[in-house]
This record gives C-alpha cells, structure tokens and sequence, in this order.
C-alpha cells in the first residue's frame, strides 16, 4: 500500500508506513491516522433530530413515563422528531423468539432513531428489569447493522426517595456496551410522586430545568454527531477483523 500524507492547516502529517514503521503490531494497510477534515460534512443532514424515548415502568401513573414525556415535548420543541415506546406487552429476553411483534416494534424504532432517551425508575438500587429488559432486546448487531452504535444517549431516573444516581449510572454503563455516545449531563428526579400535577404535567423546579439542559445537550450532541458517526466508531481493531474474514471467506477450500 502507498504511503499516506496529508496536510492540515499547513502542517503536513506523516506518512501512514513511517508512523506504523515503529508500530510492529500495526498492519499499515488498515492503519488510519485521525483528522479533522473527515468531521467535515459537505452537505449536512437538515432533517429533525430523530429521537426514540425508552421508560422503564408501566403503572399507570408512571413517572418514569411522565417524565420522559416531558423531555419529548422539550426534544420537539428544539425541531426533534420524537418516538416513544411502549413496554406494555414485550416480553421477557429470550421468553419469545425475536419475530414477537413488540420486539420487532422496538427494533425498528432503535434502526430508525438516531438518539435515544433512556429514563428508569430507580428499584432496589438499580434501574427496573422493564427497563433492561427492553434494552436487551436491542442487539449490538443486526446483520450488518448495528441499531445503537454511534448513536447519542441520555440518561434519566426517577426516584421515590431522596435523590439517586444508581441507575442513571447503570443506563451510562449499558449506554457504553451498546456502543452509543452518551452525553456528560443527565438527571435525577428525587420523590418523583411530588413533581408532578394530577394531570401528569411536571411542576416548575429545579428538577424540570435540568431535564431542559439534558435535552438540549442530547439535540446538540446528535446534531453535531448524527453525519459522522460511521467515522467516529470505525476502530483499527474492526477494519483488521473484516479484513481477516473476508480473506478466510475468498480463500477457503470448495465444500
């Protein structure tokens, strides 16, 4: 493979073979050194902002719900085009086969958005088993796609008690397995069932206010990633595993 050189800002950058030279371990021919021109969008998406909200309850009065339908009248209100899914009726990981319609319902919206809002009741510690369960459902892989990768998450959580962060610290943790880009704001409702009117709308507080910031952070954050995602995730470690299967694939023997 020839050497690479490029120029940025009138600096030119080394070449790729005299970089990886001292690189032993490095394949040169899949060795790529980062720049700031592959940010660069020649023509910028100007679609909203698609965004998928998830919540993790399904009482009747859930404020987990509530407050996720706050955060989508706030995402459309900034231009975003928002979606919500229901968990009623989705079934346990692995207690249905992936063809159940619920789940294919969920996937396609994961497929369809580029961001997602992730807001669970905190129980027992942690975040719901409705909540994880749905993530669950979302394979790191789908054929060649990948429904989550790339894409920008929000974390939110809801709570009876005093305030808590073990579940939005739970949802940032499976935020980074499944590969998304999740914003450094996020927000915590303490005594949730004090936050809200009787008809379900959020009282003015503090509270509101920081699920105002995190969803203007979150349409900021996609706005500014949604065109070059593919490049911000494709890794060195991949492009040498593609490489290696395809040439398994091409060379192997006639069965």
């Amino acid at each position: 493979m020839a050497s690479q050189s490029s120029t940025t800002g009138g600096n030119a950058l080394p070449a790729v073979d005299s970089v990886a030279a001292g690189l032993p371990n490095i394949d040169p021919a899949l060795f790529v050194v980062p720049t700031a021109a592959r940010l660069q969008t020649p023509v910028p998406s100007t679609h909203a902002p698609r965004i998928l909200l998830l919540h993790g309850s399904v009482r009747e009065r859930s404020y987990s719900r509530l407050a996720s339908e706050e955060a989508a009248r706030l995402l459309q209100a900034m231009g975003a085009e928002t979606r919500t899914f229901d968990p009623r009726g989705l079934p346990l990981p692995d207690d249905a086969p992936d063809t159940h319609p619920k789940v294919q319902q969920l996937r396609q919206l994961a497929q369809w958005a580029e961001g997602m809002v992730w807001t669970s009741p905190e129980r027992h510690g942690g975040m719901t088993g409705i909540m994880k369960a749905q993530i669950d459902w979302i394979p790191l892989a789908d054929g060649a796609l990948r429904p989550t990768q790339g894409k920008t998450l929000a974390v939110m959580q809801v709570s009876g008690g005093s305030q808590s962060f073990n579940a939005v610290n739970q949802l940032r943790m499976l935020g980074r397995w499944m590969r998304m880009l999740t914003i450094p704001n996020q927000s915590s409702v303490a005594k949730a069932f004090l936050e809200f009117d009787e008809a379900g709308r959020m009282k003015p507080s503090a509270y509101y206010d920081r699920i105002a910031d995190v969803m203007e952070e979150l349409v900021k954050f996609t706005l500014l990633t949604r065109d070059v995602s593919p490049y911000l995730v494709d890794r060195y470690s991949e492009r040498k595993e593609n490489t290696e299967a395809l040439f398994r694939r091409v060379n192997q023997k006639s069965i």
